[in-house]
């Protein structure tokens, strides 16, 4: 039987964290089925999908994980997935979209967007954010969202909410369908 877990950790940036993790991993005989990393400010997160047949495969990454938070210094979450691995995305009864937001940089947009978003009942699948230097140095701000929308839905109800709050933050918003491959 398979068992998926969840393993995060964040810590100071440094080259070699991904090499421990993904060392971390194998040494509990398990495999990285997906994964996001990232820098953030001044430290690297990560999120690994983990998978094993082995039944110790959660204790062995849990005291791997608690020796890695001894020797460097990192925070790790370790969570077992109960009803194993999700579907592929966009889900059965959903098509895939792509929504980016863009405008200058304030409080609100995140909270803004995604709280339209899940008025309608759609699920953000992958979001990431930005800022930098826009025309004439100002900070701008770009929000890329993945998001699945129920057939139900449909695009331009979607659309005509997501506009409302773009105009509401005087910020750009589009939504174009994700292509499937």
């Amino acid at each position: 039987m398979q068992r998926w877990f969840i393993l995060s950790a964040i810590g100071r940036d440094r080259p070699g964290l991904v090499a421990e993790l993904a060392r971390l991993v194998l040494d509990s005989d398990a495999n990285v089925e997906d994964s996001r990393m990232t820098i953030l400010g001044t430290d690297f997160a990560v999120i690994l999908l983990c998978s094993s047949s082995r039944t110790d495969a959660g204790d062995r990454l849990a005291v791997g994980a608690k020796q890695l938070e001894r020797d460097h210094g990192l925070t790790i979450l370790l969570r077992h997935l109960e009803g194993g691995n999700r579907p592929a995305v966009p889900s059965v009864g959903s098509q895939l979209y792509r929504v980016v937001a863009a405008g200058e940089d304030k409080a609100g947009i995140v909270a803004g967007i995604c709280g339209a978003l899940a008025d309608h009942g759609a699920n953000i699948v992958d979001l990431s954010t930005r800022s930098q230097p826009g025309p004439g140095g100002s900070p701008h701000y770009q929000m890329t969202i993945l998001v699945e929308v129920p057939d139900s839905l449909g695009e331009e109800r979607l659309r005509v909410a997501l506009e409302g709050e773009g105009d509401r933050l005087v910020i750009d918003v589009d939504i174009a369908r994700e292509r499937q491959e």
